[in-house]
């Protein structure tokens, strides 16, 4: 019988790297609603509260980002945003008035001029 695959030889997938933030999300929720029963529970809790926020710090210094992106690769910009298309309408050889722009985003007039200084900062 042929040998199932080590995951260990693997380089980690996003799939797996998805499960290890899943993983880690309920630990940590765990360990917070352990923080509160404890909390709740005035008989017990000079008892049990202390375990429970020692387990809770030990979640939290196990997760560092929720993120699941690798900050090795560069984050490729959503497709089809209105920011995109704003970019396009001004990237025009006529360019585009804040009126264009309101109409084709469902924006208001000052909604537009906040997003070109938004522009601007990048």
């Amino acid at each position: 019988m042929p040998e199932a695959p080590s995951l260990v030889e693997e380089a980690p997938t996003a799939a797996a790297a998805a499960a290890g933030a899943m993983a880690a999300r309920r630990g940590l929720r765990s360990a917070a609603e352990a923080v509160l029963a404890a909390w709740d529970d005035e008989e017990t809790q000079e008892g049990r509260l202390p375990d429970a926020v020692a387990a809770l710090r030990a979640a939290l210094a196990g997760t560092h980002t929720w993120s699941l992106h690798d900050p090795a690769q560069p984050r490729k910009p959503r497709e089809g945003t209105k920011q995109q298309q704003v970019l396009a309408m001004l990237r025009r050889p006529e360019g585009a008035t804040v009126a264009q722009i309101a109409e084709a985003t469902g924006w208001q007039a000052h909604t537009v001029r906040g997003s070109f200084a938004g522009l601007k900062k990048r």
